[in-house]
């Protein structure tokens, strides 16, 4: 289960985030709150324009210990005590504001990635895994809410700390700072070298993260088949592997920044001892006043622990650089299915034509497979049309190509001779109600996973419907009946009775064009009975496509497919079909033969 990231994409790809300019992607999450962001700048200036000025009023204390008067010297300490109320509130008013703003943006950048990969086509998840998309949502937005809520602005805070510090020192005393200055270059370079390392640590940690997520989900999700199969202990050993290679990461880049952090302070607070040696001995020659002297040092260890604090700040910084590059990568990802700039619009009311000129296609995960090789047909409005044929001869992909789930490759699909490519998804998709062969059940109530073909649908309806697909009477069995919560993937319920509650859906939506994919093959012998009778009704107004491998299912059809190898190789009713042989005979002779046997 686990796959290594590839080689290629960390080296190529993944370089962005070796830039902490990849951070500029959050721009446009940010923009909308210029006005919260520029409040909370002044609040930050404000909190580091009160600590720059509290050496000043030390220096002044301890210069004139002795000599001023006990009035002036409470006046002294009075303005301390205001500084510190003005540091109080600057730096609440900070903290507020700045944890609104990271709440805020965080919030719009999990919107608008949701908003992104709901949409994209079933062929984008053929590559990623569902898991690793909700880890980016969720772990990576979280790196950037920590650093918009708190990093960057303790970032801005200490470099104006340490701007504002290093005017100050050489103010002070531009001898000292001067011997300050030699300790920097010193301090720049490990920041460098190791910031590199970890920048790449970073990305590969949370790489590892998002694989440990996908592994976890796939499992979870498969759960039951994973017990069945008593395979309980390989998938935990899957996921252990993965998660001590997202371990030993997290190891290698803790490691490196602690290195980092030692370095960075060791060599600043030698270069302050020094100083503060060579400051001693001009105070003893008469040179400096002790009050400058301790001006200087508090203004040194000021810009001492503002570099020390970027240090470790970079860090952060890289890691919600790659962190963004990530999401940024989801935002702009590329689909293969596109709604077209300007959409044409279907003629109302839809008919429900369906047509097929010369379509091929392959998937993309297997592109050397025809799932489709040159398929024609045409069904009219309001045609009962069932498609049969071995597994793999093309059925459900004419249903996902109806959808424009997927493009053809060569020809087009068309819906009342409109070329699907035209039109936008969401507008012709609402013409279609689908019954899926694995039907898919939301962790909600009965009643809203019916109201879920047709969410305007009154109560009544909801009930109509049910009704109609022989779902009413398990439903109202159930404790609280319609309200009744069905579980994740409906693990309250059977195989059955998912798929009657899909049916329902599907009915309850009221669509021209229906596409029931097996849509009866979960039903026992009565219920099938009860929901074909259901189906029969529902598709005399209306096209009606139908994937069955069960033959008794399709007899009633206005034109049976069959279809092999992606082709259509025969047409006609069934009666007629089996008449001329072939593999529709075939099949029917093995189905109904072994069925009255």
């Amino acid at each position: 289960m686990a796959r290594r990231p590839q080689a290629a994409e960390t080296d190529q790809d993944r370089a962005k985030s070796k830039n902490i300019g990849a951070l500029r992607g959050l721009g446009p999450f940010l923009r909308p709150y210029r006005v919260l962001a520029f409040l909370a700048l002044c609040a930050l200036s404000l909190t580091a324009s009160v600590s720059l000025m509290l050496p000043v009023a030390v220096r002044r204390v301890v210069d004139n210990f002795g000599t001023e008067s006990d009035a002036l010297l409470d006046k002294y300490f009075l303005a301390a005590l205001g500084f510190a109320s003005l540091l109080a509130v600057g730096t609440a008013l900070r903290y507020l504001l700045v944890t609104r703003l990271g709440e805020l943006v965080v919030t719009d950048i999990r919107k608008a990635v949701f908003a992104r990969v709901i949409g994209m086509s079933p062929a984008f998840y053929e590559n990623v895994m569902t898991g690793e998309v909700l880890s980016r949502i969720t772990t990576d937005t979280t790196v950037i809410q920590s650093v918009i809520g708190s990093s960057v602005s303790i970032a801005l805070r200490n470099m104006l700390l340490f701007l504002g510090g290093l005017v100050l020192m050489l103010y002070t005393s531009t001898k000292l700072t001067l011997m300050v200055l030699l300790v920097v270059p010193m301090v720049i370079v490990p920041i460098l070298v190791l910031g590199r390392r970890l920048r790449k640590l970073s990305r590969e940690n949370q790489d590892w993260i998002a694989e440990s997520s996908g592994n976890a989900s796939e499992a979870l999700l498969s759960v039951q088949t994973v017990q069945a199969f008593t395979h309980e202990a390989q998938s935990r050993d899957a996921f252990d592997r993965v998660t001590n290679l997202s371990l030993a990461a997290a190891m290698r880049r803790i490691n490196t920044r602690a290195l980092l952090t030692m370095i960075v302070i060791f060599l600043i607070f030698t270069g302050v001892v020094i100083v503060l040696w060579m400051g001693a001995r001009d105070v003893r020659a008469g040179g400096m006043s002790v009050g400058v002297l301790v001006q200087f040092v508090i203004y040194s260890v000021m810009v001492a622990g503002a570099v020390g604090a970027l240090s470790e700040i970079w860090s952060e910084l890289q890691r919600a650089a790659g962190a963004t590059e990530r999401l940024v990568e989801l935002l702009f990802a590329q689909d293969s299915v596109n709604d077209p700039e300007q959409p044409k619009v279907l003629a109302a009311p839809v008919r429900g034509e369906i047509t097929f000129d010369n379509v091929s296609f392959q998937y993309p995960s297997r592109p050397n497979v025809s799932a489709l090789d040159g398929v024609d047909l045409t069904i009219a409005p309001g045609e009962t049309v069932a498609l049969v044929g071995p597994s793999g001869a093309g059925k459900t992909t004419i249903i996902q190509m109806i959808q424009r789930f997927y493009d053809p490759k060569e020809g087009q699909v068309k819906l009342d001779g409109m070329p699907l490519a035209e039109l936008q998804r969401d507008q012709f998709r609402q013409h279609m109600a689908l019954v899926p062969q694995d039907p898919v059940i939301f962790a909600n109530s009965a009643r809203e996973n019916i109201r879920f073909g047709r969410p305007d649908a009154t109560d009544a309806e909801v009930e109509a419907a049910a009704k109609a697909a022989a779902a009413h009477d398990f439903i109202t069995a159930l404790p609280e009946g319609y309200d009744s919560q069905l579980g994740e993937r409906g693990v309250m319920i059977s195989g059955g009775q998912k798929q009657r509650i899909a049916i329902a859906r599907a009915i309850l939506r009221d669509a021209p064009v229906l596409l029931l994919d097996e849509a009866t093959s979960a039903l026992d012998a009565e219920s099938e009975r009860l929901v074909q009778a259901a189906v029969d009704e529902l598709a005399q107004s209306r096209t009606t496509i139908i994937v069955a491998h069960r033959l008794a299912t399709v007899k009633k059809a206005d034109r049976i497919i069959v279809m092999e190898e992606g082709r259509i190789v025969a047409q006609g009713r069934h009666d007629d079909l089996v008449a001329e042989g072939g593999l529709y005979a075939k099949l029917a002779r093995l189905q109904f033969t072994a069925g009255a046997a």
